[in-house]
């Protein structure tokens, strides 16, 4: 690929530019195209699947060959499932014409690197790497700098120009190490930049029989991304307990035995405490299952992880409603509407109260039992109905939504993902709402006043913490 370098400010390129696809290249990610899976059609380029503005302008600068040197190369390295539909789109999309590389399998992305290098005879620090899972489960920002790749996250996908951009000018600045990640803002993380800065974060995991976990910590806002590193319980202080959603400081090091990162130095963090306030467990959903959750008629909440797990029958939660809405396809619509609601009383469930809205703890829960379910089980109509999804579309964790009922007033809050802890006056919880210990899981929360007393207030302040979120219709799931 023969051209010439159009940006003059850039003396050294990469020798190959790999990109991920899903959520970087394009939007949307290609396993939430249920309907098109169930109609067996294949994504059309421009109308089910559009590139980011900042990937089609990179498209249009190495179309040019004049802003790239003819030395780089270019690959894309994808994990997809829809492996047909990826390749049919690269193809739809023309863009193959500027690919040297192409590797879409599922499983390790460590292992495409492996095959790029083979073929191309490129060397890891030679290469950058875009991609918008930065470490976790589904990270591959992480593995893929631990063999010396340098390695872009971008949380966004390539929404702007300045991303790559910016990728490119930290590639000429880098030292060749390994393990480092040019960060959504531009910044750089490096294992000594880590180890030296202090990090504070969340308990997002714990496996007390193994005596390990994972702490989420970092940006909470814009198009930051929260990552998540291993802690083993030698590392916490002497006497500690922590549990799913205490707060530690911590910095991050480099284990020397796998090259992994971890949490070291440890310290536990005290929240600050609500006088008169209550500390419970909360979990963000996002529209419209989280208004129909709230509004009574989402009586099983399904999810393919173990979130609810660890807690029993009877543990109280606050609801969080997310940022996004989740894109199902209004399929939701059509399991409502078989069951006979009008259009009319479909948009008074699927909504909030006035001034309750996303981003804000809306209401309180009990959660009945959780149990697994099968694919046959959850497209019973009855089941359908009460996740206000299909089976197919549903998570194998099934839990009971046992009662809800609106906060008196909405708190705005940054949801931290799994369940997490936090404090909200206690006057916001209705007033028939029943707090009893003896009901819940201890450990769900605890009340904290100025003469330490858990007692509700008395009713007969005259609020009936109704704020009209009591006049909705609540349809009855009698299967």
């Amino acid at each position: 690929m023969s051209s010439t370098n159009g940006d003059s400010s850039i003396q050294k390129f990469p020798k190959l530019i790999v990109l991920d696809l899903d959520n970087t290249v394009w939007t949307p990610e290609l396993y939430q195209l249920r309907k098109l899976q169930r109609a067996n059609q294949m994504p059309v380029a421009n109308r089910d699947v559009k590139l980011f503005p900042g990937a089609q302008d990179l498209i249009d600068k190495i179309r040019s060959g004049t802003y790239f040197p003819e030395s780089t190369q270019f690959a894309v390295a994808s994990r997809t499932k829809s492996v047909d539909w990826a390749q049919d789109l690269l193809t739809q999309f023309d863009l193959r014409e500027i690919l040297d590389f192409v590797e879409i399998f599922p499983g390790n992305k460590k292992q495409h690197f492996e095959n790029l290098h083979q073929n191309s005879g490129i060397d890891f620090q030679d290469m950058l790497f875009f991609d918008d899972a930065r470490d976790g489960k589904y990270g591959n920002c992480e593995p893929v700098s631990t063999m010396g790749v340098l390695s872009v996250h971008c949380p966004g996908g390539l929404d702007t120009s300045t991303i790559w951009e910016t990728a490119l000018r930290r590639y000429e600045e880098w030292d060749k190490g390994a393990n480092t990640i040019v960060e959504w803002d531009g910044s750089v993380t490096t294992p000594g930049s880590l180890a030296v800065k202090q990090q504070e974060g969340m308990v997002k995991t714990v496996n007390a029989e193994k005596r390990f976990g994972f702490i989420q910590y970092g940006e909470t806002g814009g198009k930051g991304r929260r990552s998540d590193v291993f802690f083993h319980f030698n590392n916490l202080p002497n006497g500690a307990v922590v549990e799913q959603g205490d707060r530690l400081k911590f910095t991050v090091e480099q284990d020397p035995r796998n090259g992994k990162f971890r949490a070291a130095n440890i310290e536990l963090v005290d929240g600050d405490i609500i006088e008169d306030g209550v500390s419970m467990r909360a979990f963000s959903m996002n529209m419209p299952f989280a208004a129909l959750l709230a509004n009574e008629h989402k009586t099983l909440e399904s999810r393919n992880g173990t979130m609810f797990k660890p807690y029993p029958a009877g543990t109280q939660m606050l609801l969080h409603v997310g940022r996004r809405t989740y894109p199902d396809g209004d399929r939701h619509l059509e399991i409502m509407k078989d069951a006979g609601l009008s259009d009319k009383e479909i948009q008074q469930l699927k909504s909030l109260p006035p001034s309750f809205g996303k981003g804000m703890l809306v209401a309180i829960m009990e959660i009945g039992n959780t149990i697994e379910t099968t694919l046959e089980q959850r497209s019973e109509p009855t089941m359908q109905r009460q996740i206000c999804a299909y089976g197919g579309d549903s998570g194998r964790i099934v839990t009971e939504i046992a009662k809800v009922a609106y906060l008196k007033r909405p708190i705005p809050m940054a949801a931290q993902g799994g369940v997490w802890k936090t404090e909200i006056p206690q006057d916001v919880i209705p007033d028939d709402w029943d707090l009893a210990p003896g009901m819940v899981d201890p450990q769900a929360y605890r009340v904290k006043s100025n003469n330490k007393s858990n007692s509700r207030k008395n009713k007969s302040d005259g609020n009936d913490g109704s704020n009209g979120q009591n006049k909705r219709i609540v349809y009855s799931i009698s299967g």
